[in-house]
C-alpha cells in the first residue's frame, strides 16, 4: 500500500469527549502519562482489551477519553500507527 492509498484511508477521529494525546511517560501497572491536546496532563489507563494486543510506547499518539468524574484521568481508546500519527501531525491535529 503506497502513500497515496494511505492518504485515502479514513483515520479514527475523536468522538464526543475524546481527545488526541501524546504518551509522555510509561508509569507501569497498565498506566501511562499523556499530554492531551487541550493542554492538560493526564494519567491514562490502558484497558484490558488493548493490554496484550496493542503495545504503547513513549511518543505514541493515542486517543483518550477523559473520565467525567476525575478530569486528570482518562482511558486510552486507540493507538495510531506511526504513519497515521505523522499524518495527524501534518494536518495540525497533534502538536509535539
Amino acid at each position: 500500500m503506497g502513500d497515496a492509498d494511505r492518504e485515502a484511508t479514513d483515520l479514527r477521529m475523536p468522538s464526543d469527549g475524546e481527545l488526541f494525546a501524546v504518551v509522555t511517560e510509561m508509569l507501569g501497572a497498565n498506566r501511562v502519562a499523556v499530554r492531551c491536546m487541550d493542554g492538560v496532563e493526564r494519567t491514562a489507563r490502558i484497558p484490558g482489551r488493548m493490554r496484550k494486543r496493542v503495545w504503547i510506547r513513549e511518543g505514541d499518539v493515542v486517543l483518550v477519553d477523559p473520565w467525567d468524574w476525575q478530569d486528570r484521568k482518562a482511558d486510552v481508546e486507540w493507538r495510531y500507527e506511526k504513519g497515521d500519527a505523522d499524518r495527524l501531525r501534518r494536518e495540525g491535529h497533534v502538536e509535539d
